[in-house]
């Protein structure tokens, strides 16, 4: 499958969210081996972090045993997750999701799923146990990264650059008891002066679980990922890598969704390059390029629909793009970012159905077979040109302003002739996007900190809500039919947040904190309502009968907040509580807009020495009644969890640890979940979250 307007790109994204500072570190220049690649966002330095950012480490202690990258996000402040078993997750920020988010590795590659009911999220692509810590910017707040609506992810896989000249790696593993699940990891290091080598390979296996009420969820997976990466240091001052990533899923089943995964392959390629030090003028020049290429299997060979219709869909997505960016100081105080970027998405494939039975029941004398296309032979590329002011008016007091200008290129190549009498003009089509942000940071204090910001961020529609042609792709039942002539969805949103430490002792941070709170006016919001003059294709007497188009709408909005704060006490101890808490209106049908989560709050107490940690979380999830109902949702009722975590070092290099999550064996789904579709003795009802399990694990550095 070809993509079209290809074009020459590169530079992985120098991302830098703001975090509260610390202080500076003192480095010993003689070990310094090279320079490194801006693969972070987050960097802790108030004159190039971008506003209102937070980051997420210690992945390992949070989450001991991860089904994928997204559950990583589980306990992450402002976090939502979207589930439809126990592979397909996608993570959902303030009510934004799916291509709302701008998520990314390491600063730009990117991997677009191929299934059109997201079995194959961009958490699949990579092993949990190679993401070494998560950074999010919270809104539309920078304009360096790409095309950004509702917020920006960078998932930063762990790098060599920290280690010693030598060979060194890892070996992990752990069990489940809820699912019978085995997880297992290696990671090995070859690291010199001039290059270094990072090998690492995941293996994961997950039976059905349990709810608890002790029924078993159709959850089952098996997924092997392995990568390899090679850093070349030039000179100095310049440095090229390259990294190679595939990842293979098997046999898996999805609950929420009307067929599974047979197979599920994706190859990742990413170049990274920066040069430093350039003139006077030009600080760095970072050059990157990605490709990936996913080739996905899904059948309804295990589901009751299976005696009547044997649909099996074979389909492919191709992602390419890259960047180049420029970071010029003209003067002391003004930091300037220019550059170019791309991304570029093409998919195709299509289903096979033969129908072997009547509406009756009655078996065919001669089975019929039908082909249905599922992308048409489609794609949308995006062409961005970005230029970024940074201004320090004092050592306290920067002004970050920005604009971006993209064009999409988006065509249909091959579609349904149905499709093509409903949009008899079906062409190339050209956007012309304009987002735009202006923020402001001050230090109110030595150790506080407060920001402000503005930003403008711009979606066009993606292929789903373009393309997609009579395919039941949502939460709900309906059949949905894209709309190639949708306007780009536009975020106005406005922030203000604090953040801060107070010291009580020298050298101990008594308590940290931080809150914001935001407002977002949505333009030309994209959704799916019911469109009279549509008729059901597949399975006519099926209901529902109505089918949904998307539309624009004109009038909706969200707004919310998030604190959280950790105070340190006896040494040993701390104490964390977070909120966050979002609120959505779809004015032009007087309800909120789907999947809005619930207001979340989480309260821990924490005990941490250099050989030994222990957690008790306890988080409280309240009912949800603001709903759509044009999508069908449901309230929900509230329920509350509590999760334990241990671990130990009982050795130089070992780390156990042992969980015990849902320690009260809670029967409860959220929000957000699918409900199950197409499966045995299930009704069209929400699919339950695991009841308790039990979890070890076991890690070993060398």
């Amino acid at each position: 499958m070809k993509i079209k307007h290809f074009a020459l790109l590169g530079a992985l994204i120098p991302v830098s969210l703001f975090a509260q500072e610390t202080e500076p570190k003192v480095q010993d220049t003689t070990a310094t081996k090279a320079i490194e690649l801006n693969t972070v966002i987050v960097t802790g330095k108030a004159n190039t972090d971008p506003v209102l950012t937070t980051v997420k480490t210690d992945l390992v202690k949070k989450v001991v045993q991860p089904k994928n990258v997204a559950d990583l996000f589980s306990d992450f402040n402002g976090f939502s997750l979207i589930k439809r078993g126990n592979y397909a997750i996608d993570p959902s920020f303030r009510a934004s999701q799916y291509e709302q988010l701008n998520i990314q590795f390491d600063g730009g590659t990117k991997a677009m799923h191929a299934c059109p009911n997201r079995m194959d999220p961009i958490t699949t692509h990579v092993v949990p146990e190679d993401i070494e810590r998560i950074e999010v910017i919270k809104g539309p707040y920078t304009v360096r990264y790409g095309a950004t609506f509702g917020g920006i992810v960078n998932l930063v896989t762990e790098k060599p650059q920290h280690l010693d000249n030598g060979f060194h790696g890892s070996v992990s593993s752990g069990y489940e008891t809820n699912g019978n699940a085995m997880v297992s990891s290696l990671k090995l290091h070859q690291i010199t002066d001039r290059y270094d080598i990072t090998a690492n390979a995941g293996y994961r296996d997950f039976g059905n679980y349990e709810d608890g009420d002790g029924t078993e969820i159709p959850s089952a997976f098996r997924s092997l990922d392995y990568g390899l990466r090679l850093g070349y240091n030039i000179n100095e001052n310049q440095r090229v890598q390259a990294h190679w990533r595939q990842s293979y899923g098997r046999d898996v089943l999805h609950a929420g969704l009307p067929m599974d995964t047979d197979e599920d392959n994706s190859s990742i390629l990413s170049l990274d390059y920066k040069i430093s030090e350039v003139s006077d003028f030009i600080e760095e020049i970072n050059a990157k390029a990605h490709y990936s290429y996913v080739d996905h299997i899904m059948s309804n060979a295990r589901r009751p629909l299976f005696m009547m219709t044997e649909a099996l869909s074979t389909i492919d997505a191709t992602t390419a793009g890259g960047k180049v960016e420029f970071k010029m100081k003209p003067t002391e105080e003004w930091i300037l970012y220019g550059g170019l970027d791309a991304l570029l998405i093409a998919r195709d494939g299509g289903r096979t159905r033969v129908v072997k039975r009547n509406m009756m029941g009655d078996i065919l004398p001669e089975p019929m077979i039908f082909q249905d296309k599922i992308w048409q032979d489609s794609y949308v590329n995006d062409f961005g040109i970005f230029a970024e002011n940074k201004y320090a008016f004092s050592n306290k007091t920067m002004l970050t302003a920005g604009v971006r200008y993209d064009l999409v290129v988006s065509d249909i190549q091959d579609p349904e002739t149905d499709f093509q009498d409903l949009y008899p003009d079906l062409g190339q089509r050209e956007e012309h996007n304009i987002s735009a942000t202006v923020s402001l940071k001050h230090k109110i204090s030595e150790n506080n900190s407060l920001e402000v910001a503005f930003g403008r961020g711009v979606r066009s529609a993606n292929m789903i809500e373009r393309y997609i042609n009579h395919f039941t792709v949502g939460q709900d039942p309906f059949e949905y039919v894209g709309n190639p002539n949708l306007d780009a969805e536009v975020n106005n949103q406005f922030e203000i947040g604090f953040k801060g430490h107070t010291r009580f002792k020298k050298g101990i941070d008594a308590l940290r904190y931080s809150l914001s709170g935001y407002y977002s006016i949505y333009e030309n919001y994209i959704v799916p309502v019911v469109d009279p003059t549509l008729e059901r294709k597949f399975m006519p007497t099926a209901e529902p009968q109505e089918v949904k188009r998307f539309i624009n709408i004109d009038d909706a909005y969200k707004t919310g907040f998030e604190a959280e704060a950790t105070v340190d006490f006896a040494n040993y101890f701390n104490f964390n509580t977070a909120v966050a808490y979002v609120y959505t209106r779809n004015k032009d049908l007087d309800e909120s807009l789907p999947l809005t989560p619930p207001l979340t709050t989480r309260i821990g107490v924490g005990f941490e020495k250099e050989k030994f940690w222990a957690s008790l979380d306890y988080t409280i999830t309240s009912k949800q009644d603001e709903i759509s109902t044009s999508f069908r949702e449901q309230e929900t009722a509230g329920y509350e969890t509590l999760d334990l975590r241990l671990g130990v070092k009982p050795i130089k290099n070992v780390q156990l640890g042992v969980a015990v999550l849902n320690v009260f064996d809670k029967t409860y789904n959220n929000h957000l979940n699918f409900s199950f579709v197409n499966q045995a003795d299930f009704g069209r009802v929400p699919i339950n979250d695991p009841g308790r399990n039990f979890s070890v694990f076991a890690q070993y550095k060398f």
